[in-house]
């Protein structure tokens, strides 16, 4: 017997799993981070970010209005203004997002080495196309 039981942190329908499901998501952390130093416009978000595209960030920004974590405020103006900006919520992820990001630049470097070491040689690609510093 496994010992896990109905309840216990990431099973199926468990809260803990559907959270880091959430925040697991290629742009959540990225959005999360984007908002955590106040209301932000969605044209803004795109140059702070980089990389995703105006639909991507408008589903993401849905999904985490969606539970709870961010705020859309569409202002009444000509022309329309719309600001975004954590909920409460959403902002107790933010120290967390924090110490995941120090994990990462303590031991990115050892991550890609772990992995090129792992690798087969025929199958290691270019550095560059990794994004690994050369």
């Amino acid at each position: 017997m496994s010992g896990f039981g109905p309840g216990d942190p990431f099973l199926a329908d468990c809260p803990a799993r559907m959270a880091v499901e959430l925040i697991a998501d290629k742009w959540t952390v990225a959005v999360l981070y984007g908002l955590s130093r106040g209301p932000v416009r969605h044209g803004e978000l795109i140059e702070v970010i980089g990389g995703i595209s105006r639909k991507m960030l408008t589903q993401t920004l849905r999904r985490l209005a969606d539970h709870g974590l961010v705020r859309r405020h569409a202002y009444a103006e000509v022309p329309p203004r719309v600001e975004y900006e954590l909920t409460p919520l959403g902002e107790t992820l933010i120290e967390p997002i924090h110490m995941l990001t120090e994990w990462a630049m303590a031991n990115g470097d050892a991550v890609l080495d772990a992995l090129d070491a792992a690798a087969p040689e025929s199958a290691v690609p270019d550095p560059a196309v990794r994004g690994r510093r050369p």
